[in-house]
């Protein structure tokens, strides 16, 4: 195709050559081109004559410096003067972003080891807090209806609660102790949907109010419960050990508070938020509760960031902004947390849900590897997170409790917020509708710059409009390209063994996945200006990519606007501060092109809204790095890893485009990172990169359960039809027993499991709904269990009712956890019950799961349910018309160990974190 120069520029040579202006590409002195008309430098793309692209021999005696490009106007005195415009080289393009690069990202790094920021106020004493999570962890591991949860841990609360109240009874202010153990059922929509039942759980409420009593009241809410297999100082020890040094200053101070606050230390939040529900929809103070603060953890240490806040309510968010000495806080993890990517969930959503009342979610998030571990101690949480978390949380309940907006909160309660911080120094709020004002106007400002270049007297005629669709074409292509060959790396990574090696070697992955998808996308880019845009002006090129990028992000800035949510911020600021950088720097770049004072100035106006988004993407590694580790067997690692660093890569290289078009070749930096991924690949492959680690100062366990169990399987009338006992083994993680088997050879893929898809929950001993998370298991063959408590399971009535149903009530008698599985068969179907509302919760695949729990001293659990029977029975399914099976679990105790799981247990490398029990399995058919 022949391209044409346009009509108001014409072109004549002149043999000058300014060794000052570094060419685009030529290894030797092009030719000058006059303008004989004013050109707009940000014009749409000028293909020039091929004519002018002809490239001369260097003259003799010519010197390697001499090498140029003219890209402006004649030398002619009598005309205007020369426009030189310069163009980067490699080695300075490539110094320029990666610093800029390694920079921000150690600003963001920085940032998190500032854990307190200028000197402690004094209110809150760090030392005395950490003094009770010592206590407090020192019993060990406080699973519910256990010891130490019920007795030890309670009464050290409750001492020291004490200590408070004598020590304040002058004050002016008034301390109530109430021990509460409630007794419900309720069903959550969590981990596909299931029923909990509790009965006689433990929570501490603790009432501080003036002496003349309030009428309304703050919930600060902690838990002191864990999982069995953890000393949970982090979850959630800490956050307890906090409450009470803040119940300590506020019982202390001397001017009497405006309202009242509730310290609710829950002893059953890892049973599934179960003592939560208990207090908020049992005790009678929760009916003057107006908001709450809920401090948990997803990690260890740390930050404590506000990841939830609401349901509307900006006057809390507003006031956290307002308070809090250390704030950090981001409405992009709230979206992407209650979207239900992070299998995860809080009392948040209990007290949301079941109490109708706002509240902020706090969480530690750093160190996720040994959250719910036997790492979780006290002495890997700094002193330095205690006094921030204190300091935050003192402050913005001071705020909160002389507020007069905490009295009438349903006045203000309509409209959300957009909230973040920049490098946890300041904290920025402001109502959505503002938000979404501020966003509509950017994006007005980009497609108003867009549509008045495209009206310039050189773009009519769809010439600039063509272009950029072109341009954005290529960029979007280049996306799905590079995601597409990243996965296929990724791919062949699982395929060759070796998933997961990130785990412990992070930046490793950055160097495979960071180096494929940049050195594709870069490739891809050079492609297109060799090939597509070969005789176009480098300067004009790098003018319609940074244009390419305004346009995408303005897109995206719309679209998030449009579906409301507040994350839209993000866009927002990475139109407006590059659109206002490249206003101000366009006179810089029209004279002078790429000249180092442009990149340094543009980069430094990328600063603000660059940094603010790594800050995002540590976050999303910080978390979903160690999600990785206990997401079962199903998900494929790689390509989470994988996708996430390409759309990282993708979303910071937004901006550099500009670059790669203002750069006079690319070669040696493609060469540079396609040797490191090559090298990468080769180490990976090799097996150099081992997935965990048993390092006691920083480690990586891989996670395994281990339940001793005995499985029962009776017919329809009622007799034992067969019975085993063995080890049941799951893995959290996508290698399974990879690793594990060298070091323990019997537990191998000969004896893997198969689901019996005609046994409720495939007649396994699930103590959690998560079947669908981890389909690959292993049984051992083991002696038969014999716990020391036994469960009773009976059959009380069984009825036919007059609108044709069955009713079927049960008795069960058990360890503190147990857990309920029914599974009516085909033509049947539930129609009520007596948990939760009434109304039976099945999860994904049709089964029911009722998680059981109970404290000290308690009766005995009775049930009932109503089936509809089927028209006629399935000559290819189970006999009856239902299977109900029942399993327990001895968490801790006498009846936990076992002599085979001891045995088994010592054969774990130091790496591995096996979690064991024992268990039964008990199935009926009705």
């Amino acid at each position: 195709m022949r391209i044409h120069a346009p009509p108001s520029l014409s072109v004549r040579f002149v043999p000058h050559c300014d060794p000052s202006v570094v060419r685009e590409k030529t290894p030797r002195c092009a030719p000058d081109v006059e303008l004989t008309e004013k050109m707009e430098s940000d014009a749409a793309v000028r293909r020039i004559k091929p004519l002018v692209t002809h490239r001369y021999a260097a003259q003799d005696g010519e010197r390697p410096s001499d090498r140029c490009e003219d890209n402006g106007y004649s030398d002619d005195p009598k005309r205007k003067p020369e426009v030189r415009l310069l163009l980067l080289r490699e080695g300075l393009a490539a110094a320029l972003l990666s610093g800029f690069v390694l920079l921000l990202w150690g600003l963001v790094h920085l940032s998190l080891q500032q854990l307190v920021i200028g000197k402690p106020s004094g209110e809150f004493n760090a030392g005395r807090a950490r003094q009770h999570l010592e206590k407090i962890t020192s019993v060990g591991p406080r699973p519910v209806g256990s010891q130490e949860n019920e007795v030890l841990t309670v009464n050290y609360l409750l001492e020291q609660i004490e200590n408070i109240r004598v020590r304040t009874a002058a004050g002016p202010h008034r301390l109530t102790v109430d021990v509460q153990r409630p007794t419900g059922s309720f069903s959550i929509d969590f981990l596909g949907g299931f029923t909990s039942f509790y009965d006689r759980v433990t929570n501490i409420a603790v009432k501080l109010e003036p002496k003349d009593g309030a009428q309304h009241l703050m919930l600060a809410n902690c838990h002191f419960d864990t999982v069995a297999n953890s000393p949970g100082a982090s979850d959630d020890a800490v956050s307890c050990a906090v409450m009470l040094e803040v119940l300590h200053a506020l019982a202390n101070q001397s001017t009497p508070l405006h309202h009242g606050v509730v310290f609710l230390f829950n002893g059953a939040e890892e049973n599934i938020l179960q003592a939560s529900h208990g207090f908020i929809t049992q005790h009678p103070w929760a009916k003057l509760v107006r908001a709450f603060i809920n401090l948990e953890a997803a990690g260890v240490g740390g930050k404590e960031v506000v990841f939830q806040t609401g349901p509307e309510n900006p006057w809390l968010v507003q006031a956290y902004v307002h308070a809090a000495k250390h704030p950090f806080a981001s409405v992009v993890g709230q979206e992407v947390f209650q979207s239900g990517v992070i299998p995860s969930d809080t009392d948040f959503r209990i007290y949301r849900d079941f109490g109708n009342i706002p509240g902020i979610d706090l969480a530690f998030i750093e160190n996720g590897f040994i959250y719910h571990t036997k790492y979780d101690t006290a002495n890997r949480i700094l002193t330095g997170s205690i006094q921030r978390a204190g300091d935050n949380i003192l402050a913005v309940l001071k705020h909160l409790v002389t507020s007069e907006k905490l009295a009438d909160s349903s006045e203000y309660r309509h409209g959300n917020m957009v909230f973040f911080d920049l490098l946890g120094v300041v904290a920025v709020a402001y109502p959505a509708r503002i938000g979404t004002i501020v966003n509509y106007m950017v994006a007005s400002a980009t497609f108003f710059y867009l549509a008045k270049k495209a009206s310039l007297p050189g773009n009519r005629g769809g010439r600039y409009v063509w272009d950029l669709a072109c341009a954005t074409g290529v960029v979007v292509l280049g996306w799905f390209v590079t995601l597409l060959s990243v996965l296929i790396v990724a791919l062949l990574i699982t395929l060759l063994g070796h998933s997961m090696f990130w785990y412990t070697h992070f930046y490793a992955a950055i160097c495979l996945y960071g180096a494929a998808a940049t050195g594709k996308m870069i490739l891809i880019q050079t492609l297109a200006k060799n090939l597509y845009y070969g005789g176009v002006r480098l300067v004009e090129l790098g003018s319609l990519y940074f244009d390419v990028s305004l346009l995408l992000w303005g897109c995206s800035l719309v679209w998030l606007t449009q579906r409301g949510l507040c994350s839209a911020y993000v866009p927002m600021l990475m139109v407006a501060f590059p659109l206002i950088t490249r206003l101000l720097l366009m006179k810089e770049f029209k004279h002078r092109g790429a000249s180092l004072k442009y990149s340094g100035l543009y980069l430094l106006g990328l600063a603000l809204p660059y940094v603010h988004f790594m800050f995002l993407i540590w976050v999303v590694f910080e978390i979903f790095t160690p999600i990785m580790g206990r997401s079962g067997t199903e998900i494929p690692p790689e390509v989470v890893m994988a996708s996430l660093v390409t759309l990282a890569i993708i979303v910071l290289s937004s901006y550099f485009l500009h670059f790669i078009y203002l750069v006079r070749s690319t070669k040696w930096i493609l060469a540079a990172l396609g040797s490191t991924f090559v090298v990468m690949f080769l180490l990976v492959s090799a097996g150099l990169f081992f997935p965990y680690s048993g390092n006691p100062n920083s480690p990586r366990p891989k996670r395994i359960f281990l339940q001793h169990t005995t499985r029962t399987f009776h017919n329809l009338q009622g007799q034992v039809e067969s019975r085993d006992s063995g080890i049941w083994i799951n893995s959290f993680d996508f290698t399974a027993v990879q690793h594990i088997t060298p070091h323990i050879p019997e537990i191998n893929d000969s004896i893997r499991t198969r689901c019996r898809e005609d046994r409720p929950f495939c007649g396994y001993p699930w103590f959690l709904p998560v079947k669908f998370l981890s389909r690959k298991n292993w049984y051992l063959p083991a002696p038969k269990v014999s716990p020391g408590s036994p469960v009773e399971f009976s059959l009380l009535s069984k009825e036919v009712t007059s609108w044709g149903t069955v009713k079927m009530t049960f008795s069960v008698n058990g360890p503190s956890h147990m857990s309920l599985y029914l599974m009516p068969h085909r033509g049947a179907s539930l129609s009520t019950w007596s948990l939760g509302d009434g109304t039976p919760q099945f999860d994904l695949n049709g089964e029911y799961f009722v998680f059981y729990s109970h404290g000290l001293n308690a009766p005995t659990w009775t049930f009932w349910f109503e089936i509809q029977p089927p028209t006629e029975p399935d000559p290819a399914g189970p006999e009856g018309m239902i299977s109900v099976a029942i399993s327990t679990h001895y968490f801790f105790g006498e009846d936990r160990r076992t002599a085979q799981l001891e045995e088994i247990l010592h054969k774990f490398p130091t790496w591995a974190f096996p979690s064991s029990w024992v268990s039964t399995y008990d199935m009926y058919r009705y």
